[in-house]
């Protein structure tokens, strides 16, 4: 059975080739943020060095589990992202518990990066001008601005994202080059005392914390030229982009300031988190300095777009299911979700603002606390994405055992450790030690208990809400989808 598609919930079709999506992608990983920020945390908490064996390890984990889902999204093109493929492999209760965690964990990485913006827009503009606003001001203008661009189209905004992306790779790779060019890169940072320094653990979660936002490549399905090429293409070229940049920079920053003093000297440059601007400051000179600074902004607005399109589409797709209200899945002429990128940073505005009426300080505050449990929530959803896409193809007898089963499976207790690193090592990654902020993994514990309250609601309740979840999968033509020798049609 398909569904009608009305013409006031559709997204833009055919609007987004290979690049296109995976600007997407990378503009969420907001490469030079992750690196200012994410990366510096993790050499100073966590294995200094070893960060690039880290980076690494991490590349391959999200490769094999690439597979799969590249695998899996030959297979099904819906704006869904996660939500969809659980719901293909593993069930209905499943995807509601799935679309819950989706719900709760992006909502919550905007709501951090709305204050991230902020915090850093004051910082900087002030230092550059003089003009010293309050953070939730600056927070509010660009939250308006980002509004405004992405009622454009999605199209418009990969364009944005794209010129962003390569405003940021280009300022890193100038650094990279010249610390190659002056000091060289140390080959210490592969010694097996260097990789295994400090808290491992902290330092895998570290690198695979840079990697949130790749993983978003299926939620823009509906809106790809030809996705069941563009969208595994685009899978790749953003796991491997991401994991090769990241490990290089990482091995430039550690090379500046020595393999075994990395994490010394990261811990001295902690708390004012301006480890990589004062290695700039030494290999590129005042200027070059100031100019990644404004792109350290353009870096976080990039972010904060990429990120709201990525929440976006979870609440357009759950709510053209009728699990959300139907009226969030309305679409502009140019197919972007309006209403739901409306609600969606009504939310995390509001969630910001309350931060900033408590008087808090946001990037102790608000941006770890967000973006800490944010980070969980899209693991999570890596991992059940990955274990039912190996559930998926075994019902389906697939014969390609190593994309379907192998692949995905390694990639799969990949994902569970870094889940299980996430919990554990939760107040570090939060960056507090507070019981309200240590509590928040719980929040995976409530949806899986509220999805499958919901599943049974709604099987009682509204049988065709639930029995509309599965036709809701079909408003693609799945004919289209070859099916190898040797394995039956997928149910």
């Amino acid at each position: 059975m398909s569904l009608h598609t009305s013409s006031d919930d559709s997204l833009s079709k055919d609007s987004l080739g290979v690049f296109g999506i995976a600007f997407l992608v990378l503009a969420a990983v907001a490469p030079l943020t992750g690196i200012i920020v994410v990366t510096a945390i993790g050499i100073a908490l966590g294995n200094g060095g070893g960060m690039v064996a880290s980076f690494l390890a991490v590349t391959v984990i999200l490769l094999l589990f690439g597979t799969g889902y590249a695998r899996m999204s030959r297979e099904l093109v819906n704006a869904g992202g996660f939500y969809a493929f659980v719901l293909r492999g593993l069930g209905r209760p499943a995807a509601l518990v799935t679309g819950l965690v989706a719900m709760i964990g992006y909502n919550f990485f905007v709501a951090g990066a709305v204050g991230t913006i902020g915090f850093f827009a004051q910082s900087v503009i002030a230092d550059l001008t003089g003009l010293d606003l309050h953070w939730y001001l600056w927070s509010l203008i660009c939250v308006v601005a980002a509004f405004l661009l992405s009622r454009q189209g999605i199209e418009f905004s990969a364009r944005i994202l794209g010129i962003a992306l390569v405003c940021e790779v280009a300022i890193l790779l100038i650094f990279d080059v010249a610390v190659l060019i002056t000091t060289g890169f140390t080959f210490q940072v592969f010694n097996p005392e260097i990789m295994l320094t400090g808290a491992v653990g902290i330092g895998f979660l570290f690198a695979a914390n840079a990697f949130v936002g790749v993983e978003a490549t299926g939620l823009f399905s509906e809106e790809a030229r030809d996705p069941r090429r563009t969208i595994p293409r685009a899978t790749f070229v953003a796991i491997g982009f991401i994991g090769a940049f990241a490990a290089f920079t990482t091995w430039a920053i550690v090379s500046a300031t020595g393999a075994a003093q990395a994490q010394q000297t990261a811990l001295e440059h902690l708390d004012a988190g301006d480890l990589v601007f004062a290695l700039s400051s030494q290999y590129l000179g005042g200027p070059l300095t100031t100019v990644m600074m404004v792109l350290l902004l353009i870096s976080l607005f990039a972010a904060l777009m990429a990120l709201h399109n990525s929440a976006t589409r979870y609440i357009y797709s759950l709510s053209r299911a009728s699990i959300l209200p139907r009226r969030l899945s309305r679409t502009r002429a140019s197919g972007v979700p309006q209403a739901a990128s409306m609600a969606q940073f009504i939310f995390a505005t509001i969630v910001a603002g309350l931060f900033a009426l408590a008087g808090l300080d946001p990037i102790t505050s608000l941006v770890p606390s967000m973006t800490g449990f944010g980070t969980l929530g899209i693991i999570t959803l890596q991992l059940l994405a990955a274990l039912a896409i190996v559930v998926h193809f075994r019902r389906s007898r697939d014969s390609r055992w190593f994309s379907t089963l192998v692949a995905p499976g390694l990639g799969f207790l990949g994902l569970a450790v870094i889940v299980v690193l996430a919990i554990v090592n939760f107040p570090v990654l939060a960056g507090s030690e507070a019981p309200v902020i240590t509590a928040l993994p719980l929040l995976l514990l409530a949806a899986l208990v509220g999805g499958l309250l919901w599943a049974v609601y709604l099987r009682n309740k509204r049988p065709e809400v639930y029995a509309g979840l599965n036709h809701d999968l079909e408003r693609f033509d799945e004919t289209e989808t070859v099916v190898p020798a040797g394995a039956s049609t997928p149910q």
